[in-house]
């Protein structure tokens, strides 16, 4: 039985094969943690997941930007001065939104 520090913390040493070790690193790094924090997660049970990648990010940005103007376009067809030109960009945004999504849910 270990015992625990001042502070009431026990010290972990386990040993890795270099392939292990490597993907310890791997694994923390694409969830942004460093590798205590990283098996921390994992023995707390916590859920792990890894950053998304910059094109999810970018494509997050896009779809974000698209509903907004779809949004204007809403504000102004309640507000009774759109024209049917509003209404149909607002519909080839929403093409675009589906579309983006469907990139996003392929990766």
């Amino acid at each position: 039985m270990s015992r625990a520090d001042k502070r009431g913390r026990h010290h972990v040493h386990i040993e890795l094969t270099p392939a292990q070790y490597q993907r310890l690193v791997t694994q923390a790094k694409q969830c942004g943690l460093s590798r205590r924090a990283y098996l921390v997660r994992l023995v707390e049970g916590t859920p792990v997941r890894t950053r998304p990648s910059q094109e999810i990010k970018e494509l997050r940005t896009e779809i974000h930007h698209i509903g907004n103007n779809i949004n204007q376009i809403a504000r102004s067809v309640n507000a009774g001065i759109a024209r049917a030109e509003d209404a149909k960009r607002g519909l080839f945004l929403l093409d675009q939104v589906y579309e983006l999504m469907y990139q996003i849910a392929k990766k």
